[in-house]
């Protein structure tokens, strides 16, 4: 994970690597055609004091072709020789080894031809100047350029390192306090005075969302806590009244019918009722008594409780469990959990199927026999319809999922192979 601050620092880095790269030939461009235009300034005076010095010295003497010899031999980069006419001047570049030079290195020279007379006798006068230490020149400048580059990228580093450590202080100490911040425990934030306008709108923008959230948090616990009470006394009322319409004699075929099905929705309303006070109870955190539990008795404890009913159906248990394993937890949640896992496997089976129960000391796997798999993002919601073949009230993993995070335990769920895979991982 990238920080924010380190992405423009490694785009200002990079573009101006860019610009570094770029910069070198250009740097050659520039500061070779600088150094060939001084050189060829340098030839175009040596050529005119050529020409003065010589005119003055066959002035004196007659013998002008011995001096000229002497004077390109004195002059190995020069050659004065007699031409029949006058030309324009040129300038030309070549490679050529030095002379005289002890190595065979090949150098590059920059070259002028121009002509002049000496006593009305025109000459061809061509003189040659070393230019192999503009490379030099240009690596220098380019090494400098460099080392330069990176002081200025590790500068840039330390700054932004600095300035960051200062700057974001009051975004991470708002970062850390949203981390630390649950609604479960209905305790609103206060965050400090920020010196930056930014964030100071960011922390009044979380604090008046956090209030707004604690509220409609604490009012859906009420109503949910208050509905399952009331609800209870009616459930009940209701459920005595058939109770007794079913020892009247004189029912018929057809209103015993009509009030088994009454039974079974309102035996199912009454199970929602109490999964409902059970979710408001763990939000509550009346749970909150902590022990240690032994997962391996309490799991063959709550699979000798459904056997008769998975006989009943059909459907075979396995178990392999490790002796000993024990967990930190309420013992009243963990049966309810393992309770429900259970209930979910023979509920999502297959005639004449099997489950599977493994307990480690690091998780708890139960798998079961199935056709198709569940609706993963229905799976751990209220009233979510996991599987559209299996009616259920949608709260038992929705329980198993909160009791779970109560816990700081994470469940899972998988298919494959035709098996359906609840994973409790039981380490944080």
């Amino acid at each position: 994970m990238k920080q924010l601050l380190n992405k423009p620092l490694r785009a200002f880095a990079g573009y101006a690597f860019l610009i570094l790269l770029c910069s070198i030939p250009a740097y050659y461009y520039f500061m070779d055609y600088i150094w060939i235009s001084e050189l060829n300034e340098h030839n175009r005076i040596i050529a005119e004091k050529t020409k003065y010095n010589l005119n003055a010295i066959a002035n004196q003497d007659s013998t002008l072709a011995q001096t000229i010899g002497l004077w390109n031999k004195l002059q190995p980069n020069t050659d004065l020789q007699p031409t029949p006419t006058i030309q324009p001047d040129s300038i030309y570049n070549l490679y050529k080894q030095k002379p005289h030079a002890p190595n065979q290195d090949i150098d590059r020279f920059q070259g002028l031809v121009t002509y002049f007379s000496i006593q009305g006798q025109p000459f061809r006068f061509r003189v040659e100047t070393n230019v192999e230490e503009s490379y030099e020149t240009i690596l220098t400048i380019t090494g400098v350029t460099l080392v330069f580059f990176i002081f200025l990228v590790l500068g840039f580093i330390l700054i932004n390192k600095r300035i960051s450590a200062r700057l974001w202080q009051p975004f991470y100490a708002t970062l850390q306090k949203l981390r630390a911040f649950s609604l479960d425990k209905q305790q609103s934030i206060t965050f400090d005075p920020a010196n930056i306008a930014e964030f100071e709108e960011l922390n009044q923008a979380l604090s008046s969302l956090i209030e707004s959230n604690l509220g409609v948090y604490k009012q859906q616990k009420e109503f949910t806590e208050n509905a399952s009470h009331e609800l209870q006394t009616p459930i009940a009322i209701v459920q005595s009244k058939l109770d007794l319409l079913l020892q009247n004699q004189n029912l018929t075929q057809e209103q015993s019918s009509y009030i088994d099905e009454a039974n079974q929705a309102l035996a199912r309303v009454s199970r929602i009722n109490k999964n409902l006070l059970l979710l408001s109870k763990l939000e509550n955190v009346q749970y909150a008594r902590q022990e240690s539990i032994n997962l391996s008795e309490l799991l063959s404890d709550t699979v000798l409780l459904f056997a008769d009913y998975a006989e009943g159906k059909n459907i075979a248990i396995n178990t392999i469990l490790e002796p000993g394993v024990s967990a930190t937890g309420n013992k009243v949640l963990v049966e309810i959990l393992l309770t429900n896992l259970i209930l979910n496997a023979i509920k999502h089976n297959v005639d004449h199927g099997s489950i599977q129960i493994k307990l480690s000391p690091d998780r708890l796997v139960i798998a079961n026999s199935g056709t198709t798999t569940l609706l993963f993002d229905q799976l751990f919601r209220r009233f979510g319809r996991a599987s559209t073949h299996t009616p259920s009230t949608g709260l038992g993993l929705a329980i198993v999922k909160e009791i779970a995070t109560k816990h700081n335990w994470t469940i899972c769920y998988e298919f494959q192979g035709n098996w359906h895979y609840f994973s409790l991982i039981l380490t944080p």
